[in-house]
């Protein structure tokens, strides 16, 4: 079952222009939401919300701020480009986001109803957005922080140089943050003009397990779970599908029998389990579900970005999210080779069997 379908579903997803917040991305939704039907779920539909298509234009905005306080020595301003720049990476709080020009972006919802009285929820969650290429990603800024986090586990903050700008500027140093911030400045604009990728490690082959994981619930249908699929969009631009889902949904969410269980990027050949996410501020995940997953044989992991269960971690909800790595980080990570014939499909479905374990465990 898994392989052949896996297969195909990665290879017909990564086919589709999936930029967040645009007609592809509608257009992708439309084909989730279709396969989801075909899995056995019946009540399946489309959610849109407005956001941004990239985060580079939030993130250009606080690298702009900073570099006026760095050469302004104006600290007290450069410690709050910082402070919101942290808010905003890991989620806490995205106040400036409202403010910029945003487009429709598209979530997919499905459920499947407990056959009994439902005793437990499970949300299940993979994005099914891609994301820009870039300078920035360019695998010689990449590989230190890789081969740092191969050997410790802990993949530092991917705009560790940025803060680390910030900071400097906030001490009241003027001229090497304010280069640091002006590079960090022009490659995200650099980022907000490029090409999307096919994505399909980064998160075709979430989506694909996600909906075989659906599929399987479906014809199992344990008595007393009821699951909730959200495929949500925009998470490459800054979580925008989940945070609007949250927004609407969250509060009917029973904290005490709640999962948010997410796929992301589970083709890279090392299933992991993430016990913290983020930048300088890093969001932790419960011990007791980070536990949880590793006696499903997953690695804990430390991600220096984001991923959508972190938005229900800080709103409360119990969460997990599961990735893969090799050599400390994501191969082809937002680059045009990041194909489904670089996808390593044992790995997904090593993901796959442990999602399926976590969500079937009382």
């Amino acid at each position: 079952m898994a392989p052949l379908r896996l297969r195909e579903d990665i290879e017909a997803l990564a086919a589709l222009e999936r930029r967040s917040a645009s007609p592809g991305e509608r257009r992708s939704a439309e084909w989730v939401a279709g396969r989801l039907r075909e899995e056995g779920l019946d009540d399946v539909g489309l959610e849109t919300f407005r956001y941004q298509h990239s985060f580079a234009f939030a993130h250009a905005l606080h690298y702009g701020g900073g570099l006026v306080a760095a050469l302004t020595r104006r600290r007290w301003a450069a410690a709050a480009s910082l402070a919101s720049f942290e808010l905003d990476y890991s989620g806490r709080s995205q106040w400036l986001r409202p403010l910029l020009p945003s487009t429709e972006g598209t979530n997919v919802v499905g459920r499947l109803p407990a056959r009994a009285r439902p005793a437990r929820t499970l949300v299940l969650v993979a994005h099914h957005d891609a994301a820009h290429t870039g300078l920035m990603w360019d695998p010689r800024l990449t590989a230190p922080g890789d081969r740092a986090a191969a050997r410790s586990g802990r993949r530092a903050s991917l705009a560790l140089l940025p803060e680390l700008g910030f900071a400097a500027a906030a001490l009241g140093l003027r001229r090497l943050p304010a280069g640091v911030l002006a590079l960090a400045l022009a490659l995200a604009l650099d980022q907000a003009r490029s090409p999307t990728v096919p994505g399909a490690n980064d998160n075709a082959s979430g989506v694909a397990a996600a909906l075989a994981l659906a599929g399987w619930l479906a014809r199992e249908r344990p008595d007393e779970l009821e699951v909730i699929a959200l495929f949500p969009g925009c998470e490459e631009s800054g979580m925008g599908g989940t945070a609007a889902w949250l927004r609407a949904n969250g509060r009917t969410l029973d904290r005490t029998t709640t999962l948010v269980l997410g796929l992301d990027t589970v083709g890279s050949g090392e299933p992991v389990v993430l016990e913290a996410e983020g930048g300088a501020w890093p969001v932790r995940y419960r011990e007791q579900e980070v536990a949880r997953a590793e006696r499903e044989g997953l690695r804990r992991w430390r991600l220096g970005a984001w991923t959508d269960p972190v938005l229900a971690r800080l709103a409360g909800l119990p969460a997990l999210s599961i990735l893969s790595v090799r050599a400390g980080g994501f191969p082809n990570y937002h680059l045009p080779t990041d194909t489904p014939d670089n996808v390593d499909l044992a790995c997904v479905e090593a993901c796959l069997d442990a999602a399926h374990a976590i969500a079937l465990e009382p």
